[in-house]
């Protein structure tokens, strides 16, 4: 059974990227599934650090931003939103070019708060990061639109 609140539609959350940091990545949504969002963020000169290698960071900008949208698409825009309170990274297999692929899997939906599992993984399939984000539910109210 789908846990989305919204339509949840890639051409209109890829069209929420726009003059963002997840356009100036190269990120995008690709997939989604009932309780799971998938996107990509390409390995090159601007998600690369000083050795060459993605930057860590860089994946856990993709981590946030998979689980931020798919925590937000769970949620009515007109009465809540979710923010993010916690995450954290564990980066496990260095990456020098190509396109990575995230997966963001919730863990826990509750009133107040949700919990992500976010899988990252090289063109190979294999793990380069997992991360955990905790999202925190808010009052629509709280946060005056951009």
């Amino acid at each position: 059974m789908a846990i989305w609140k919204q339509e949840p539609s890639l051409e209109r959350i890829n069209d929420w990227s726009a003059n963002t940091m997840m356009e100036t990545l190269g990120m995008r949504f690709t997939e989604i599934g009932d309780d799971w969002l998938r996107g990509t963020m390409p390995v090159d000169h601007r998600t690369h650090q000083p050795y060459g290698l993605l930057h860590g960071g860089a994946s856990v900008v993709l981590a946030e931003t998979l689980g931020s949208m798919g925590a937000m698409l769970t949620l009515d825009p007109a009465q809540e939103l979710a923010v993010g309170l916690d995450i954290n990274a564990n980066h496990v297999r260095g990456v020098r070019s190509g396109t990575v692929t995230g997966t963001a899997r919730v863990v826990h939906l509750g009133r107040t708060t949700q919990v992500w599992e976010i899988r990252i993984e090289n063109e190979g399939g294999e793990l380069v990061c997992i991360s955990r984000i905790t999202m925190a539910v808010i009052p629509a109210r709280a946060v005056a639109p951009r």
